[in-house]
């Protein structure tokens, strides 16, 4: 019996572009095993579920991204949506007026079609 445990733990700084977008590959979870949610200026990215079988044994999941919103950029109009295909994407606009640093939960919209064009995205790593 194998037993694989994934933790990635990451934190990046979003660039001053007009709108910052995260690409991540989450196909390994299902949708209510991923949240995103914001805390101040952070967006933070935790997906995680519990053992199950695979081809190779057994496996569990959980990885926590956080993303540190520039200044210019609107924590409170954050959007994401999952793809059927397993890709989520996080868009922060720049602001256009100023936003507190309260904590909010962000609704993941789920497409139900596969990521159009192709993209790079984040994977996470397996630890054995």
């Amino acid at each position: 019996m194998v037993v694989r445990t994934i933790h990635v733990i990451a934190s990046l700084t979003l660039s001053y572009r007009l709108s910052s977008q995260v690409i991540l590959d989450v196909q390994q979870f299902s949708p209510e095993e991923i949240t995103v949610k914001t805390v101040g200026n952070d967006v933070i990215v935790e997906a995680k579920h519990e053992e199950r079988q695979d081809e190779h044994g057994f496996v569990s999941r959980h990885f926590v991204r956080r993303y540190v919103l520039p200044p210019s950029h609107d924590v409170i109009n954050i959007t994401s949506s999952l793809s059927s295909d397993g890709v989520l994407t996080i868009t922060a606009p720049k602001k256009e007026e100023t936003s507190s640093g309260t904590a909010r939960v962000i609704e993941i919209t789920k497409t139900g079609v596969p990521a159009s064009k192709p993209i790079k995205v984040e994977t996470t790593t397996e630890e054995k």
